[in-house]
């Protein structure tokens, strides 16, 4: 059963880790009600590493945008170059990643223990869901300024990194909501928010699961591999249609629709943990 289980958790890991509705909201609530009988310590390294599936995702759908080299013919030679417009894209996603990375080092044990708690995702779930309706109604008579991926400055990428920052300290905040809201609010366009959001998930989430193996005390059984194993390729296959499927939405559609849902949800994770800590 729980190979079973873990197929809907790689389901929901693949829908929500990349529309920005918090992909731990929606993990603490599904385990409320499908609860895997797997340690503790297994159950905290499998909610950071099965992303990893997600990862692989983009990996695949966005390889000729991140891959740094090309072949170029000369003459009856051909010899490999590098891409210049690709390194400068991966100098950004660095630049982006250094807040939440020195926090994620520093803190990540901290901020499991005191800040992963139901109502800090229930209070982050509204408070990002309000903020993306009230900057998609101020920006909707704006024209953004960056409408391409390799016009994102150096500026551009720290101010989203800093927006990362939030996300990794508190949990319902959701990586990719807070990255493209603070693309929004700089006047990148929705799109390419998206993208380098996408992008920039790629070193994140990488370093996030190889962070959670390291200091995972012990050795993992056969049927934990096999219950990890199935959860990434879940959520991988998941990750390719959602990502498509979102790219497609936003050329058309604002992210309000998204600020609502969070809304709701925050409510409900407040309502449901709320009356289970009266009754209980």
């Amino acid at each position: 059963m729980d190979f079973i289980k873990s197929i809907f958790f790689g389901i929901v890991e693949g829908v929500t880790e990349w529309l920005p509705v918090s992909s731990t909201g929606h993990m603490i609530l599904l385990q409320e009600f499908i609860k895997m009988d797997v340690s503790d310590t297994f159950w905290n390294l499998y909610l950071v590493v099965i992303q990893f599936g997600a990862i692989l995702a983009v990996i695949l759908l966005f390889w000729n945008r991140i891959w740094p080299l090309k072949w170029v013919e000369t003459g009856n030679r051909r010899k490999l170059e590098w891409k210049m417009g690709t390194l400068q894209l991966w100098l950004k996603v660095i630049i982006a990643c250094v807040p939440a990375a020195i926090v994620g080092v520093l803190a990540d044990e901290l901020i499991d223990k005191y800040l992963y708690k139901w109502y800090v995702v229930a209070i982050m779930l509204i408070v990002v869901g309000a903020a993306f309706i009230l900057i998609e109604n101020y920006n909707q008579d704006l024209k953004p300024s960056t409408t391409r991926l390799r016009d994102l400055t150096g500026g551009q990428a720290l101010v989203i990194g800093l927006f990362q920052l939030v996300a990794a300290i508190l949990p319902g905040t959701s990586r990719s909501g807070s990255t493209i809201l603070g693309g929004i609010a700089i006047g990148i366009s929705r799109t390419v928010a998206a993208e380098f959001t996408f992008i920039l998930a790629i070193p994140v989430m990488a370093g996030a699961s190889l962070l959670k193996f390291a200091k995972y005390d012990g050795s993992l059984t056969g049927r934990e591999w096999g219950i990890l194993l199935v959860g990434m390729a879940v959520a991988f296959f998941v990750s390719v249609a959602i990502i498509k499927f979102l790219m497609n939405y936003i050329r058309k559609h604002d992210f309000k629709v998204f600020g609502w849902y969070r809304i709701a949800l925050g409510v409900v994770v407040l309502a449901f943990f709320g009356i289970r800590a009266i009754v209980g």
